[in-house]
């Protein structure tokens, strides 16, 4: 995308009906005006980081207008659940997972804006160093923070990690305290691929990573990497993520790879993995299976797509969808602004469909696991 301009605010009215091919609706959605862009390979990938930094530094304010502050899936426990409790059921999900314990060092890779990182601050009194790619996001995330602070009647004030510092330069941001559980937190710009000149081995507790892998483009580094960082005798790996079906399933899928190739091209990633993919890239790494991987698609779909019982078709191709992600899209005003910044631009909303479509045929896949360091 071009630099134009912040995008609009993202609009939580909008339209849903039955869905056809790529899930068009009855009832008209902004979407349905444009084409699905044709697949483009990416050119190269340091090109596909430049592209995914360029998207973060333009998009992240649209994103938190959109998700909040958890930038990533809700895990839905109940009809009651909200998009809100449901990203945080997720975080419960993961912690559960991982046995991750109070006041651990942690290192949140892939940040976002940081709600995790504040999260685990506040709940559990974890150091959480956040990293990303995005400047943009980093600079989101400490206004955060300090409203945060703010709005508990204290302030964000400047302190030292109690454990030896992880980085292997001096020069670097302070941690921030929050919450009452002595918890503190801090925000890099960094690419998680230089994790290695960054930081000193065996210095974290747990590697976080939501949601954030499936754009690397070298995921044997990343499992380097992380077991590289991690403190020996129990250092954990905690991954939520993004997969494809295992190879025979996804090719009895109609229209499973063209999805797939829709989501890769217009959320910006390499190839998608599956499951044990990960698993092998950890195991080769040096890592072993704490929690195998934890298959939650039907439980976060909801983000994305919702076969309601009033469909007059078991049929994929009539149901009716009420997900959050597609009315959240449905302002005109944001799809002029995306096609204005070029071909990403519409390709990422387009994505969305496919997301939608991936989800409700079993071509897309969401996945929790943890590793550990013996």
């Amino acid at each position: 995308m071009g630099d134009q301009g912040q995008p609009p605010t993202a609009s939580v009215g909008g339209t849903s009906g039955s869905q056809t091919e790529h899930g068009t609706a009855n009832e008209s959605h902004i979407g349905d005006t444009y084409e699905v862009p044709k697949f483009e390979e990416h050119s190269s990938f340091t090109a596909l980081k430049d592209r995914i930094r360029h998207h973060y530094e333009l998009a992240s304010d649209y994103y938190y207008s959109l998700w909040g502050q958890h930038i990533h899936h809700a895990y839905f426990q109940s009809a009651d659940d909200t998009k809100e409790t449901g990203q945080v059921n997720l975080i419960k999900l993961l912690l559960s997972i991982s046995e991750l314990q109070e006041n651990s060092t942690v290192l949140d890779v892939g940040c976002g804006i940081g709600g995790t990182t504040r999260h685990l601050a506040r709940e559990l009194g974890c150091t959480v160093t956040g990293i990303t790619i995005s400047g943009r996001q980093v600079a989101i995330a400490n206004r955060l923070t300090n409203e945060e602070a703010s709005s508990n009647g204290t302030t964000s004030t400047s302190t030292t990690a109690d454990s030896s510092t992880p980085e292997t330069t001096s020069d670097t941001p302070a941690f921030h305290a929050l919450g009452t559980k002595s918890g503190k937190v801090r925000f890099l710009e960094l690419d998680a691929e230089k994790m290695e000149s960054r930081f000193n081995p065996a210095s974290f507790d747990a590697v976080w990573i939501s949601e954030a892998l499936s754009h690397f483009p070298d995921k044997p580094l990343f499992f380097r990497n992380a077991a590289r960082v991690l403190k020996t005798g129990g250092g954990k790996l905690v991954i939520a993520d993004w997969f494809k079906a295992d190879g025979a399933v996804l090719k009895d899928l109609e229209g499973g790879e063209r999805d797939i190739k829709s989501i890769e091209d217009g959320m910006l990633l390499p190839p998608l993995k599956t499951q044990d993919e990960y698993v092998q890239l950890a195991e080769a790494a040096g890592l072993k299976v704490l929690h195998p991987p934890k298959d939650i698609s039907k439980d976060v779909a909801k983000t994305w797509y919702v076969n309601d019982s009033k469909a007059s078709s078991p049929a994929i191709n009539s149901v009716l969808i009420t997900d959050i992600s597609w009315q959240l899209i449905s302002s005109p005003s944001l799809w002029a602004f995306a096609i204005s910044q070029g071909r990403d631009g519409l390709a990422f909303l387009q994505a969305f469909r496919a997301m939608r479509s991936g989800y409700a045929s079993g071509a897309f896949r969401y996945a929790v696991m943890a590793f550990e360091k013996a």
